[in-house]
C-alpha cells in the first residue's frame, strides 16, 4: 500500500508540475503583452481637422467590429460620428450603394470654450479618455464601445470649485455630412426619425427601404444619467455616466425598441460587467500573438494598426469598407466599397500572420456572394460556363456597386466606348480581379489548414480556376495571357505580370485544396500542368540593369503603385528559395522602383521587398519614415486611402521576425542580428504558430505549436550546432531527441508544441 501511495504522490506531483509549466507560461505570454502595448499611448493634443470627410479622418477612432465612432470638435462641442458596418444604401448600380453615416452624438459644454485639448488613447483595453483644462477648471471623460455588446460608455468628471453644465443630443446628418451636388454627386432619399421618450431616453434611426435592392436600416438610442431632457450638471466627485446602443435590421427584428430597451436596461451593476468584459476581450486579442522590437515608431504602428483593425473588422457578413466603420460623410470616395483590384484584400494582409483570424474572417463572405455575379460575367464576356469573371466594384450581400446603369449611360459614356465596361461590369480592361480575390482565401487556408473554412471558399477559387483553364491561350510549351490590363484602363495588353503570378497562385491553392478535401482528384493534372506551363516574367533593361517588365506587350513600367512586383507579393511567387537569378532581378526591381511612400502599393512593397531578402536595415529605415508618415490615429498623411495601410508594418515586421513561406519555416530571416526582438506565435504557412528570441546576436529560444500536425520543415536558426528538441502538449514531455542539419524535417502531431534549444 506505501508503494501504491508512493507511486499516487509521484503522479500527483508530475501532474502538478505539467499544470504550472502551462500556467506559467501563459501567465509569462499575459504579462509580456501587457508591458510592450501599455507602453503606447495614442495622443491627440488638438481637434482633428479633416472630419467629416469623404476620405480617411485624422479624429480619435472606437470600434468593436460592428460600430465605428470618429470623434470630432473642440472641447466646448464634441462630436461622435457614429456608422455601421452593415449600414449601407444597397442597389447594384453605379455611384448607388456606399456605407453611410447613422448619426452624430453632440456633447456641449460652453464652458469650456478656450480649454486645452488632450485625447488619448490606451490600446491595451481600447479605453479613451479625455481631459479639457481651462484655468481652475477641468473636465473628462472615459469612454469606450464594448467589444462584447453593441454599447458606447462614457463617463464624465471634473475637478474644480465650480459646476459645469452641459447637453447631450442625437442628431442625423446634415449638409456637413451629405455632398448633393447634382448630376454627378447624388443624393438618395432615406426615411429617418429622431425623438425622445417619456421615460427620457434619446432615439434616432435611418432607413433606405425605396429603390434599392436590399432594405437597410440601423437605430441608436442614448441615456444621460437620470436626466429626462439631455441635460446634465457636472460637479466635484459626481460622475455623469453616458450609455448609447446601437442595432439594425441584420442584427434585430425591431432595431428601434432593441437599442430602447438596452439602455433602459442598463443599471450600474450590468455597466460593470460590461466594462470586465471588455477588458477581457482586448487582452485576450492581444495575448494571441505580439512583438518586441527595439525601434519604438515601428512597434507603436505596429500596435496602433492591428487596434484598428480590431475596431472595425468582426462582422462576417458586412466587413468595413474602404475608410472602415469611419464613415462622416456621404457618399465616400470609391463609394467607399469593396474594390477587388487590391483596396479590399489589402488591409487582412498583416491579420493572418499576427494570428487575428477572427478579424480576418469578414473579408471572404462578400466574396462568396459575388459568386453567381462571377458566373454570369464569365458567360456573357468570356463565353465560358463555370468560371468566375468580377468587376472592380463589390459590397455586401452580393451587390454591385459598380454595374452599368442609366446614369453610368449618360454621364460616363467615355467608359463604355473606351471598352472600359463589359456588358454591364465595369472591369477597366482587367481580368485579374476574382483571381485577386483568391488571395486572402490563400493566405488564410495555408496558415491554418482548417477543413470547415476551405470547405467554404473552395467553390469560388475553383470557380477562378475553371476561368483561367479556358481564357488562357496555350502556345507551344506555355500559357499566354491576352486582352487583359495591368492597370486600370490599359486594356488589351499581353501577358500582365501581376496575371502571371496570380494564375500560378490560383492553381497551386484549387489543387491543394482539392487535395485537402479529397475532391476533384481528376483535374489536379490539369491545374499543375497550368502552373508549370505559364508564360516566364517578362524583363526589359532599365539603367543597366534587368527588371520586370509590366507586360509583355502593352504597359512597361509605371511612375507609381507596385504592380510590378505583385507577382511577388501577394501572389508570393518568388522567395527566398526562388531560382538566384529570379531573385536578383527582384532586387533590382526593387531598387529601381523605390515605392517605400506609395499612395496604393506600399502594402505590397514592404513585404514583397523581404520575402526577397533584401537588405533589412534598408527596410527598417524606410519603414520608420513610413510609421511617422501617419495622423496620430495611424491613417497615412494625405493618403485619400484608408485600412489598407494598417496591413503595412505588422505584415513586413512579421515576415521580417519569422517566414513559412516556400514551406520552410524560418526565424529571424530578414531581420539584422544586431537588433535584438522577440515574438510570440507569428502564425505560418502549415498552421505553426511560432515563438522566439534574438538576443546578442544569438536565437535563445524557439518554440514551435502545430495545430493541425502537418509536416515541418524548419531551417536551423544555429545553423550547424547540435539542438535538442523537447515535444510537450498540455504542458506534458511527450518525447525529447538531438537534431543536427541545417534544414529539420519533422513530422508533427496536432495541438503539440516543439520546443528547440541550442546544445553548447
Amino acid at each position: 500500500m506505501r508503494k501504491n501511495s508512493n507511486l499516487l504522490m509521484a503522479l500527483g506531483l508530475s501532474a502538478l508540475s505539467v499544470f504550472l509549466f502551462s500556467c506559467n507560461e501563459l501567465s509569462d505570454s499575459e504579462q509580456q503583452s501587457e508591458v510592450i502595448i501599455r507602453k503606447h499611448t495614442i495622443r491627440f493634443t488638438e481637434p482633428p481637422k479633416r472630419i467629416p470627410n469623404r476620405n480617411s479622418v485624422d479624429a480619435p477612432l472606437l470600434g468593436n467590429g460592428f460600430t465605428g465612432l470618429a470623434l470630432a470638435g473642440p472641447p466646448e462641442a464634441q462630436t461622435f460620428y457614429v456608422a455601421r458596418n452593415d449600414f449601407w444604401r444597397l442597389k447594384s448600380a453605379l455611384d448607388e450603394s456606399y456605407p453611410l453615416v447613422l448619426g452624430k452624438i453632440e456633447l456641449s459644454m460652453p464652458a469650456l470654450k478656450g480649454a486645452s485639448y488632450l485625447v488619448e488613447q490606451q490600446l491595451y483595453d481600447a479605453t479613451t479618455t479625455a481631459r479639457f483644462t481651462k484655468g481652475g477648471l477641468s473636465v473628462s471623460y472615459k469612454t469606450y464601445i464594448s467589444a462584447e455588446e453593441d454599447l458606447l460608455v462614457l463617463e464624465l468628471e471634473m475637478n474644480g470649485e465650480d459646476s459645469v453644465e452641459g447637453y447631450v443630443n442625437l442628431s442625423l446628418p446634415g449638409e456637413k455630412e451629405t455632398i448633393n451636388n447634382p448630376p454627378l454627386e447624388r443624393v438618395f432619399p432615406d426615411e429617418r426619425e429622431v425623438g425622445v421618450t417619456k421615460e427620457g431616453v434619446f432615439y434616432l434611426w435611418r432607413a433606405f427601404e425605396d429603390s434599392v435592392d436590399i432594405p437597410t436600416k440601423a437605430a441608436m438610442a442614448l441615456r444621460m444619467g437620470q436626466s429626462s431632457d439631455g441635460s446634465f450638471v457636472l460637479k466635484p466627485g459626481k460622475p455623469v455616466r453616458l450609455v448609447c446602443a446601437f442595432s439594425s435590421n441584420f442584427k434585430s427584428n425591431d432595431c428601434v425598441a432593441d437599442v430602447i430597451e438596452r439602455v433602459e436596461d442598463c443599471s450600474f451593476t450590468h455597466l460593470n460587467e460590461i466594462e470586465k468584459h471588455h477588458q477581457e476581450w482586448w487582452k485576450d486579442y492581444w495575448q494571441k500573438s505580439f512583438v518586441s522590437i527595439p525601434d519604438s515608431v515601428i512597434e507603436k504602428q505596429y500596435y496602433l494598426s492591428l487596434y484598428g483593425m480590431a475596431s472595425c473588422s468582426r462582422d462576417k457578413d458586412f466587413p468595413p469598407s474602404i475608410f472602415g466603420t469611419w464613415i462622416t460623410r456621404e457618399r465616400p470616395n470609391w463609394n467607399g466599397d469593396y474594390h477587388l483590384n487590391y483596396n479590399h484584400m489589402a488591409p487582412y494582409y498583416g491579420l493572418y500572420s499576427s494570428n487575428r483570424i477572427e478579424q480576418a474572417d469578414p473579408y471572404y463572405m462578400p466574396m462568396l456572394a459575388q459568386i453567381a455575379r462571377g458566373n454570369y460575367y464569365s458567360e456573357k464576356v468570356t463565353g465560358i460556363s463555370d468560371g468566375i469573371l468580377l468587376p472592380v466594384g463589390a459590397g455586401p450581400l452580393g451587390i454591385e456597386t459598380t454595374r452599368r446603369s442609366p446614369f453610368m449611360d449618360t454621364y460616363f459614356k467615355g467608359w463604355i466606348d473606351g471598352k472600359l465596361v463589359e456588358d454591364e461590369g465595369f472591369f477597366m480592361g482587367q481580368k485579374s480581379n476574382s483571381s485577386y480575390a483568391v488571395v486572402n482565401m490563400s493566405m488564410q487556408f495555408y496558415r491554418t489548414w482548417d477543413k470547415e473554412y476551405t470547405r467554404k471558399v473552395y467553390p469560388f477559387v475553383k470557380g477562378v480556376a475553371a476561368f483561367w483553364e479556358k481564357y488562357l491561350t496555350l502556345e507551344g510549351d506555355r500559357y499566354v495571357i491576352y486582352n487583359d490590363a495591368i492597370h486600370e484602363g490599359t486594356v488589351g495588353t499581353m501577358n500582365p505580370i501581376l496575371s502571371l503570378g496570380l494564375v500560378r497562385m490560383v492553381m497551386q491553392t484549387v489543387s491543394d485544396m482539392s487535395s485537402f478535401l479529397g475532391v476533384d482528384e481528376d483535374k489536379r493534372e490539369q491545374w499543375a500542368f497550368i502552373k508549370d506551363h505559364m508564360s516566364d516574367y517578362p524583363l526589359q533593361e532599365r539603367n543597366g540593369k534587368t527588371v520586370f517588365r509590366y507586360t509583355e506587350k502593352g504597359t512597361d513600367w509605371w511612375g507609381d503603385n507596385t504592380l510590378g512586383i505583385q507577382h511577388i507579393y501577394p501572389a508570393g511567387q518568388i522567395g527566398l528559395n526562388s531560382d538566384p537569378q529570379l531573385l536578383q532581378i527582384a532586387h533590382n526591381t526593387v531598387d529601381e522602383m523605390r515605392r517605400w511612400s506609395d499612395f496604393n502599393g506600399t502594402n505590397s512593397f514592404f513585404p514583397a521587398a523581404v520575402r526577397i531578402g533584401y537588405d533589412p536595415d534598408s527596410i527598417l529605415v524606410h519603414l520608420n519614415a513610413y510609421s511617422r508618415h501617419t495622423y496620430p490615429n495611424g491613417f497615412q498623411l494625405d493618403n485619400p486611402h484608408g485600412i489598407e495601410n494598417w496591413s503595412t508594418v505588422p505584415n513586413t515586421i512579421n515576415e521580417m521576425l519569422c517566414m513559412g513561406h516556400q514551406d520552410i519555416v524560418r526565424v529571424f530571416p530578414v531581420w539584422p542580428r544586431e537588433k535584438d526582438a522577440s515574438f510570440h506565435q507569428i502564425r505560418v504557412e502549415g498552421a505553426f504558430l511560432v515563438s522566439a528570441e534574438l538576443k546578442n546576436k544569438e536565437v535563445t529560444s524557439l518554440t514551435i505549436v502545430s495545430e493541425q500536425g502537418r509536416p515541418l520543415t524548419l531551417l536551423n536558426p544555429w545553423k550547424q550546432k547540435k539542438v535538442r528538441m523537447e515535444v510537450r502538449k498540455s504542458g506534458q514531455l511527450l518525447d525529447e531527441k538531438e537534431l543536427e542539419d541545417d534544414v529539420f524535417h519533422l513530422e508533427t502531431l496536432p495541438g503539440t508544441s516543439y520546443l528547440f534549444v541550442v546544445n553548447d
